[in-house]
């Protein structure tokens, strides 16, 4: 899987709001800064955030950003595809609509087994997993295998 900057920063950008709330909103800057994300890049990431349901904002001198639901209730799957679309995709096309022939036949099987794999771990961490640093135990134990950590 390839994350892209604009995934990356939108999971940034929501972990550092983790603590916000209509109360107490984050200013497009301080997230900014927190994070090293430039501030242009980021209000298009949080308009996007915003239309998809994920953050909720308030204008004017004491406005900002805060998440729309709890930390606890959010996921990393669902930022990602608020900025991104499906988690997987075959040019363009969600696998279970991709047809091979003769020796690919099942290459559709492979493209729905990694979405389910990436779901496993996307879907089940949340905002606030991130935030507190305690991941699930079962994501942790995918990072404690040594070729987990070797590039290929």
């Amino acid at each position: 899987m390839h994350v892209t900057a604009k995934a990356d920063y939108a999971v940034r950008a929501v972990v550092e709001l983790a603590d916000s709330s209509q109360q107490s909103p984050r200013k497009v800057d301080s997230v900014a800064q927190a994070q090293h994300i430039p501030v242009s890049f980021l209000e298009n990431i949080l308009t996007q955030l915003r239309s998809a349901g994920v953050v909720r904002s308030q204008r004017g001198p004491e406005g900002g950003y805060w998440l729309a639901q709890p930390a606890e209730e959010l996921n990393l799957a669902t930022v990602i595809r608020a900025v991104e679309g499906p988690l997987v995709g075959v040019r363009g096309q969600p696998p279970e609509e991709i047809d091979y022939v003769g020796s690919a036949e099942s290459l559709k099987q492979v493209w729905i087994a990694v979405r389910a794999n990436l779901r496993n771990v996307l879907e089940h961490v949340t905002v606030a997993d991130v935030a507190a640093g305690r991941l699930p135990k079962e994501v942790l134990a995918l990072t404690r295998a040594e070729e987990a950590w070797a590039a290929r």
